[in-house]
């Protein structure tokens, strides 16, 4: 995966409208399923007494959040969606990354040139994330380890870049 400039207005607009229109979407078809199943084998409410249709609510849910799941699985590739599809696709990309983090980061130690591109992905990626998600916070740790991958790099008279990145480096990890 490359990384792309994203257009973080864009990104977050959209990204606050798809987050508006899920949780919405969430609550209408909840509601709904829920209502009609109910309303198709539901018990009869008594006075006082408890009516035992959790399960029909939650049945509900559950199928809410499928045709949500599904609506959204069809629609990830319109232009609308692409930058965040795209740093959806990133996070994910992330998180294989950080489950092998200690290997790479001791490959790292040793100079092995895939773990430091490889380093240099993840932490530039983050970066990119952190910024467009308004995560200021943990920003300039991130910082810090790309100047010490980048002076390490120097050290060793290597010019890599993220862009060199290949998902298949994992495996080796």
């Amino acid at each position: 995966m490359k990384l792309q400039q994203v257009d973080k207005t864009i990104y977050r607009s959209n990204m606050n409208l798809f987050m508006v229109a899920l949780v919405l979407g969430l609550i209408v078809l909840s509601l709904s399923f829920g209502a009609g199943l109910i309303a198709l084998f539901g018990v009869e409410a008594v006075p006082g007494e408890p009516t035992g249709n959790f399960h029909w609510n939650l049945l509900g849910v559950i199928l809410a959040v499928l045709l949500c799941s599904a609506i959204v699985y069809q629609l990830k590739t319109q232009p609308f969606f692409k930058e965040i599809y795209y740093v959806w696709q990133l996070k994910q990309l992330q998180n294989r990354i950080y489950r092998k983090l200690s290997k790479i980061r001791a490959a790292a130690a040793n100079n092995d040139i895939n773990a430091l591109i490889t380093m240099l992905f993840y932490f530039t990626s983050l970066r990119q994330v952190y910024q467009l998600d308004d995560n200021t916070l943990t920003l300039s740790t991130v910082d810090k380890e790309l100047t010490e991958l980048q002076t390490q790099c120097d050290a060793l008279g290597l010019t890599l870049s993220a862009e060199q990145f290949e998902v298949e480096f994992l495996a080796g990890f």
